[in-house]
């Protein structure tokens, strides 16, 4: 059985001594979950570049995964206030945010630059949490083609390694809920399949992020892998509860 994948961004959400706080409240949870203890559940959490050491320091001892929020393509070079993967992967890092549509329309990355920034991650051993969504409203059918696209253009040529999809429709992200039910389930279905047919990406998993909250794991059960969190499970009490709805599933998973 696959686990149930739960992360979390911050963003530039935090002050250092607020994601510090926040840190040792995540490992005590962690540590209070038996279903993330045994790896039933996989918890990541993606706080700021600066605030990445006091992470992995607070979550020594739990298997919290620590990740990054960006990295440069390059691995070392020229490229003043940049960051890159062979650095992350020195410190301890495990996953690393590619494609986040703040990223496209804030600095204006490409597919291009996804691309570079995806095979950078992998040859690093890093597992790319891969940010995919429409920018507009649409069919599950129509959303579904342009999200495959986008996840076949981030992996063309990409070295072998482990996945996390994270479709995020870009309508959907900072609103007051997220997409439907019906068509999380019929997009992810799509990239399921797309993912599991690629050589090379075994362990891979899509997880939905977009205004993610409490209720919504439940009710997609199965049809996910889990969800990428934001502002919601900032509070650890929040995220706490999404744990605990990731560890029902994956029981019932056990049990079926």
């Amino acid at each position: 059985m696959s686990p149930v994948v739960v992360g979390v961004s911050l963003k530039m959400y935090f002050g250092h001594v607020r994601a510090r706080d926040w840190f040792a409240s995540v490992a005590r949870i962690a540590r209070e979950n038996e279903s993330v203890t045994s790896g039933a559940v996989q918890l990541f959490v993606i706080p700021s570049f600066v605030s990445i050491p006091a992470a992995i320091d607070a979550l020594t001892g739990t298997p919290v995964t620590v990740g990054a929020q960006d990295l440069f393509w390059e691995d070392q070079g020229a490229y003043t206030g940049e960051v890159s993967g062979a650095e992350l992967a020195e410190l301890g890092v495990g996953v690393v945010e590619v494609g986040h549509a703040e990223r496209r329309r804030l600095f204006g990355e490409t597919d291009a630059i996804v691309a570079a920034k995806t095979a950078a991650a992998l040859r690093n051993g890093i597992a790319p949490v891969l940010c995919i969504g429409e920018t507009l409203r649409s069919e599950p059918r129509v959303a579904a083609a342009e999200v495959e696209q986008q996840l076949m253009s981030a992996l063309d040529g990409a070295p072998a390694g482990r996945v996390l999809v994270a479709y995020e429709p870009v309508w959907a992200i900072g609103a007051a809920k997220p997409a439907g039910t019906d068509h999380i389930r019929a997009v992810c279905a799509r990239l399921r399949g797309v993912i599991t047919s690629l050589d090379g990406r075994d362990g891979s998993s899509v997880i939905y992020g977009g205004s993610a909250g409490p209720g919504l794991l439940t009710a997609l059960g199965s049809d996910v892998d889990g969800l990428f969190l934001g502002r919601f499970a900032h509070d650890p009490a929040a995220l706490a509860s999404v744990l605990t709805e990731a560890s029902v599933l994956a029981r019932s998973a056990v049990r079926a």
